[in-house]
């Protein structure tokens, strides 16, 4: 998936959806906040696959998103991690992971997210990443991209980066790549300035606010980038498959970056897998 020509969506729709995207996020974080650091009612879903932790939080946000969007919306299509799809292949579909990091939720680390995409025809056309007990929501769109932060706005813009050795790179934890993945990030870390792990969505938006250069991700689900997608493009940065090509519809092997010329120089080691 890629961003949108701007024709794609009329200005009008596109304000009218971003205000409307404000608000799922206000009352996303209206169910989320009370419980994180404090009794979030944790359940393992993993069973004998390994720990996959949900809480209250996850499950009362995205409850709380689709209901705005069923009385606004009603033809509207949903995907979420937690309550799966409704009419997926709407004209107009919301792809929602609530709580985006549960286990930093769960740990008390501000670095989870919210994240609320839009696809018109298949294609994301408005995305946030929002974190609301730093009270930070990143929104994009093929118009650009912005950071509303405690009452200001201001536009995000991606920096650059022309070398992968001075690039700052992430990933949420290197465990989830195998085999050949591995290989390929250890062969990207090596030649990086820096790596951070951990931060899951937090450092996609952090690659639109221009602070950290490239992210590398394996086994995404499209709830898990498809927010992402306009909120990278808006600001002027790139996400693409480890074969740079548009990331699926099901998510998969994800790149995202500020500098195409970083970007190409990794998809040297990535495009090997």
């Amino acid at each position: 998936m890629t961003a949108p020509n701007p024709e794609t969506v009329s200005s009008q729709v596109t304000a009218e959806l971003d205000a409307f995207l404000v608000e799922l996020n206000r009352a996303a974080a209206g169910a989320i906040l009370p419980l994180f650091r404090s009794d979030h009612g944790l359940i393992d879903k993993g069973g004998a696959k390994g720990f996959d932790p949900v809480t209250e939080a996850d499950k009362g946000a995205e409850r709380a998103i689709r209901a705005l969007i069923s009385q606004r919306y009603p033809s509207h299509g949903v995907i979420g991690e937690e309550y799966g799809e409704d009419r997926p292949d709407a004209e107009w579909v919301w792809v929602l992971d609530p709580v985006d990091g549960t286990r930093a939720f769960i740990a008390g680390l501000p670095v989870w997210t919210t994240l609320i995409g839009l696809r018109h025809n298949g294609t994301p056309v408005l995305g946030s990443i929002g974190q609301p007990f730093l009270d930070e929501i990143y929104i994009g769109h093929a118009g650009g991209s912005r950071l509303m932060s405690k009452g200001s706005s201001r536009p995000l813009k991606v920096r650059p980066c022309p070398a992968l050795s001075g690039a700052l790179i992430a990933t949420t934890d290197p465990a989830i790549f195998q085999g050949a993945e591995r290989e390929a990030w250890n062969r990207v870390r090596a030649a990086a300035r820096l790596a951070r792990l951990g931060c899951d969505a937090y450092a996609y938006a952090m690659v639109a606010a221009g602070t950290i250069d490239l992210v590398l991700e394996a086994g995404l689900k499209s709830w898990d980038i498809d927010a992402a997608i306009p909120v990278i493009a808006g600001a002027g940065g790139l996400t693409t498959d480890w074969q740079g090509a548009r990331v699926g519809a099901h998510g998969g092997r994800v790149a995202i970056a500020g500098d195409r010329a970083c970007l190409d120089e990794a998809l040297v080691a990535l495009k090997a897998v």
